[in-house]
């Protein structure tokens, strides 16, 4: 009874022991190793400061201060004990989404409002994330500004004509969507070196041939400043020029970042939709392209723009994607590419890049370009995706978009909703968690906002990086060692240079500030392996009260007690025990030293050890072959040569008869004989745990004898059917009649044949015969061939007198 409570007690301790290990494997709080209450909460959301001063027991570390509130609980902190701020968040500019009704009177931009909330304050704890709803309402009549930027190579000369006409036409469109609405107009051709253009002074003049008039080269020209006046775009556009270069693809990348950051000169108002028309029929330079004229100077993304013309396209090179999807997000401007159809597969490969883009099949002489803009503006102005600034480090941010009709998309990572009419109410959960303290602790400032629009919401963010109970701390208590801390929390917070639970040792004095880490093989064990105590980050390991018994290692990990035995004896008697693994002596191996390297038992007949056929292993061979048994795998009752080789035996010890029968005794005596009745009853495969040999063998007088070989534990055994099976003369008399009544039988069988098949062929006859007599014409009482004797003549010359 003792011994089983024993049992039951040890398997708890065992059982208590691995749960709180992996407890402890997965507790951020306690993995975290915190020395004061402000590293405790940053861990963490989960995690909690114990600061009452008798809450550690004799040993523990500072660290097991933090902990999850649940387990401080239940380690005996009473709640009023425990350091948990939490976060929170506060809406400092709320103002409500603008209700603009097309035809009313018109609104300041300043006071059309899409967006909600504006600004708020979000105080962040680590692991703890702040969530907040973000409205957006697609304001009725809301203001456009539209610059046109058109490609005037040779090769867009019919599509000139088309936009002369461009301003008054699109601003009767653009009245059915809104009543604020101002364009420009912009135009570029390449960059004025070669190889891009021809620099012979005749081509700078006149690039054309077949005696055309066009314009000198030139990079990027602000031809008219945004304006409301569509007469006037019409007039300045119907005076441009087409002008030529060398290669197919273009410079219009240089033309786009000029747009995007020349804003007082292209004319860009706030608060507006703001959008680029990019209307060309080839390609684009990018970033490196450059270098072919010898420009390396990266593109300084500043305006260059003197007198309306893009002066520094010599000097630095063409802008990369990257570069422009930054300005153009920067500046709020949406890009609509209006390309022919062969760039198309270019331009939507390009639109992927750039956010809030889209692209239209450009006709062949542009005549489309009005319906063109329309439905890229519908496409573009229906779909919202937020952005926001650079995050400080250590910080997050996730959303989740609830669409028109309360649907949840997942588009652009719950960034993105579609479809949104004019008047349609969108909402985003916005989810910001810190995984720490910024350095210093500093408030940061994020921004977020919807792209293509200037109205964002602004985030301040505050972090909790201390206690409350740190405010009451006291410097240079006595209770941290003479005052080398300040006492805080209920523990100390060592000054610079000391380390310790109380600061009582001197940072020179050890390898890291955070001696309990030292004091760890790893984050899961205890300190000092729980077999010693840790002194200024160095293990000092307990005493045993067996003087040769003793802990041992940098973590007190090792001990010379506790290796594998056999035997009852350590390391089987055959080596040492060293940090809980046996040392074997030489010749001996195994966990516990009990497997001996001498291979002597293991030697065959042949001196090979284990006859070739297995391995000798701790002295014993273990035969590779399963066929082969026995010490020294030399046994193989079941090869087939084994019936033959123990025939003569067989057949002498039980029948008395064979080759050996004189000599029986003298030679035969290897194994045990067991004589059985019948063939039944001898043994089966299935019947013995060990392999066996059915044998069937004939003696001299051709009589057969039945017997099965095995062997068992080393002991040969045969088993052997006692009565021979002898084959028996033929009986003559059965044989000799047996073929008499055959051919008596044949015979008859022939003649019955004959009889059958001449029956059939006489009746047949008679059918035919009969068939015949049938047909005949004549009477059957008359002879055909019978002729009268007397003959009658008649003189007709005397007839009727």
């Amino acid at each position: 009874m003792k011994l089983k409570l024993l049992l039951i007690s040890t398997l708890l301790g065992v059982f208590c022991c691995s749960s709180s290990r992996a407890q402890k494997e997965g507790n951020e709080c306690i993995n975290a190793n915190a020395k004061y209450c402000g590293e405790c909460i940053q861990a963490g959301a989960k995690c909690g400061w114990c600061r009452h001063p008798e809450f550690l027991k004799q040993g523990e570390a500072v660290s097991s201060r933090c902990d999850e509130l649940q387990s401080l609980l239940i380690r005996g902190c009473n709640l009023t004990d425990i350091e948990n701020p939490r976060g929170g968040q506060r809406i400092l500019l709320d103002k409500a989404v603008t209700n603009r009704i097309k035809g009313a009177d018109k609104l300041k931009l300043e006071n059309i409002t899409q967006i909600q909330p504006q600004k708020l304050s979000l105080t962040l704890r680590a692991g703890e994330p702040q969530s907040f709803n973000l409205k957006f309402k697609r304001a009725e009549d809301y203001p456009i500004d539209m610059y046109y930027l058109m490609d005037l190579s040779y090769s867009m000369k019919d599509d000139l004509e088309n936009v002369k006409n461009l301003g008054t036409s699109l601003m009767l469109e653009m009245t059915k969507i809104t009543s604020d609405f101002r364009i420009g107009f912009g135009s570029f051709v390449e960059k004025t070196v070669m190889p891009y253009i021809s620099t012979t002074p005749a081509k700078l003049l006149n690039p054309c041939t077949g005696g055309l008039n066009c314009t000198s080269p030139f990079s990027y020209k602000n031809v008219l400043k945004l304006t409301s006046d569509g007469k006037r775009f019409n007039t300045l556009v119907g005076k441009q020029q087409i002008s030529g270069n060398l290669d197919s693809p273009e410079g219009g990348f240089d033309a786009i970042m000029q747009v995007a950051v020349c804003g007082d000169q292209i004319g860009w108002r706030n608060d507006v939709t703001r959008l680029l028309v990019f209307s060309t029929d080839a390609g684009f330079h990018f970033a490196g392209d450059g270098k072919l004229g010898g420009i390396v100077l990266p593109n300084d993304g500043k305006c260059h723009l003197e007198n309306n013309m893009y002066t520094m396209s010599h000097y630095y090179d063409y802008p990369s994607i990257a570069h422009l999807v930054q300005k153009l997000s920067d500046n709020n401007i949406q890009t609509i590419f209006a390309v022919t159809e062969e760039f198309q597969p270019v331009y939507k490969e390009l639109k992927n890049l750039i956010p809030k883009s889209a692209v239209g099949t450009l006709s062949a002489n542009s005549s489309n370009v009005i319906n063109l803009i329309i439905d890229a503006y519908n496409s573009l102005s229906s779909e919202v995706i937020l952005e926001n600034s650079k995050l400080p480090e250590g910080l997050s941010i996730a959303y989740t978009s609830r669409c028109k009709n309360g649907i949840v998309s997942e588009g652009e990572n719950g960034r993105k909703c579609s479809n949104i009419s004019i008047g349609d109410e969108v909402t985003f959960t916005i989810d910001v968690t810190a995984t720490g303290c910024p350095k210093q602790g500093k408030a940061e400032t994020i921004k977020i906002k919807p792209l293509g629009f200037n109205e964002e919401v602004e985030i301040t963010l505050n972090f909790i990086c201390e206690c409350g109970c740190s405010d009451k701390g006291i410097a240079n208590s006595k209770l941290c060692h003479f005052g080398n801390g300040t006492y805080e929390c209920g523990a100390c917070k060592c000054n610079p240079g000391r380390v310790g639970r109380q600061c009582e040792c001197s940072s020179n004095e050890v390898a890291t500030e955070d001696m309990d880490r030292t004091c760890r093989r790893d984050n899961g064990t205890d300190l000092c392996s729980n077999n010693g105590d840790c002194v200024c980050g160095t293990c000092e390991c307990k005493k045993r009260e067996n003087a040769d018994e003793r802990y041992s290692g940098p973590f007190c990990e090792c001990d010379n007690f506790n290796c594998d035995r056999s035997g009852n004896l350590l390391c089987g008697g055959h080596g040492r025990c060293d940090c809980r693994v046996c040392t074997c002596d030489p010749m001996w191996t195994g966990s516990a030293c009990d497997c001996s390297l001498d291979t002597s038992n293991c030697l065959a007949s042949n001196r090979q050890i284990c006859n070739g056929r297995g391995t000798c292993e701790c002295g014993t061979c273990k035969c590779t072959d399963p066929k082969f048994q026995g010490p020294t795998c030399e046994t193989c009752p079941t090869c087939p040569g084994v019936c033959t080789e123990h025939k003569d035996c067989v057949q002498c010890r039980t029948f008395g008869t064979g080759e050996k029968a004189e000599r029986c005794e003298k030679e035969c005596s290897e194994f045990t004989l067991v004589k059985v009745k019948d063939r039944d009853k001898l043994p089966q495969p299935n019947d013995e745990a060990y392999p066996l040999m059915h044998c069937k063998e004939r003696d001299a007088n051709d009589c057969w004898f039945y017997y099965t070989y095995a062997v068992n534990n080393n002991t040969k055994e045969v088993h052997v059917v006692e009565k021979l099976e002898c084959p028996t003369g033929p009986d003559i008399i059965p044989i000799v009649l047996g073929v008499v009544v055959g051919i008596v039988l044949i015979g008859l069988a022939l003649l019955l044949i004959w009889k059958l098949l001449m029956v059939i062929h006489d009746r047949r006859e008679f059918a035919k015969f009969e068939k015949e007599k049938m047909n005949a014409k004549w009477d059957t009482g008359e002879n055909p061939i019978y002729k009268s004797a007397v003959t009658t003549v008649v003189n007709p010359k005397y007839e009727g007198k």
